[in-house]
């Protein structure tokens, strides 16, 4: 699978949307180290468990560091992360399984903070690495290896849930796009605070949603994945909101805050107006009882 890693023992299913979201993240990462002049080891790759997270095993070109972590955990790992040291360009990739059921629970709290990290969420709408069964973003009475009878629980809509949480950019992308995915992931990198790009990115065995992304307009069929209009305000919150609640699958940004203080430099504020320096490590634990 990879040129520096031959002996990896894992394979994607030949035309998983993934490989297209590979890509992206290496092309991005490597014009971000050209752009601001640093090396690549600054960017850190925090991986969760499925498909998506041996993508982290599976780069090319020059190496990032990363952590392939355990399922649902991502967003605590990259939290550790970013706080041990704040200059570093934290990445993490995952999938629906991984992000939005096991490890949805840590997704609001890290909004609010406004983590200064990015997110790629690779969303095939099944479980893939485990043969297929439902996720949070499989369809209502899809039939899987666990819905037997027909799934019973409506599909999550991941936009709104990042909305609803707090997140600051959010953007919706196709893993067929690589070069404007590219430009996505570049954009929420280089933004100052909590960045999601969630990525439809088709499982060819177990959950193939290419022809209803694209649509067949010749039959009829129209695209699922629809262009967001010019006319759309990305820093209109409630815009955003009724975008992502509209059928379909928007396709660019749905919102952006431009009034965004990141949880380090609040940390930063809170501790100079306190007159707590970094090295006082007793006054920060003063009063606490542990």
């Amino acid at each position: 699978m990879a040129k520096r890693n031959p002996s990896y023992d894992f394979k994607w299913c030949p035309g998983c949307g993934d490989f297209g979201v590979k890509r992206a993240i290496e092309m991005a990462l490597t014009a971000r180290a050209s752009e601001k002049q640093e090396p690549i080891e600054n960017s850190v790759i925090v991986a969760g468990i499925g498909c998506s997270g041996n993508l982290v095993h599976l780069q090319e070109g020059p190496q990032p560091f990363g952590i392939h972590g355990i399922h649902g955990r991502t967003l605590p790992i990259a939290y550790g992360t970013k706080s041990a040291n704040p200059d570093l360009n934290v990445l993490v990739v995952t999938g629906d399984g991984d992000f939005l059921s096991i490890g949805g629970e840590h997704i609001a709290p890290q909004a609010r903070r406004n983590l200064d990290i990015t997110v790629v969420v690779m969303d095939n709408g099944i479980y893939g690495l485990t043969k297929g069964q439902a996720s949070p973003t499989t369809d209502l009475d899809e039939v899987t290896p666990t819905t037997k009878y027909g799934k019973l629980d409506d599909r999550m809509n991941p936009l709104m849930v990042y909305l609803g949480g707090g997140a600051r950019f959010v953007i919706s992308e196709l893993s067929t796009r690589i070069r404007p995915l590219q430009q996505a992931i570049e954009d929420a990198m280089n933004y100052p605070g909590f960045s999601i790009v969630h990525v439809q990115s088709p499982c060819t065995t177990y959950n193939d949603t290419y022809a209803a992304l694209k649509g067949d307009e010749e039959n009829g069929i129209k695209p699922l994945a629809q262009p967001i209009s010019d006319n759309h305000d990305a820093s209109d919150y409630f815009q955003a909101l009724a975008l992502a609640a509209q059928p379909g699958v928007p396709v660019g940004v749905l919102y952006r805050a431009d009034d965004t203080v990141p949880a380090h430099d609040r940390l930063t504020e809170a501790k100079q107006e306190a007159g707590i320096a970094d090295t006082d490590i007793e006054k920060l634990f003063d009063g606490m009882v542990i």
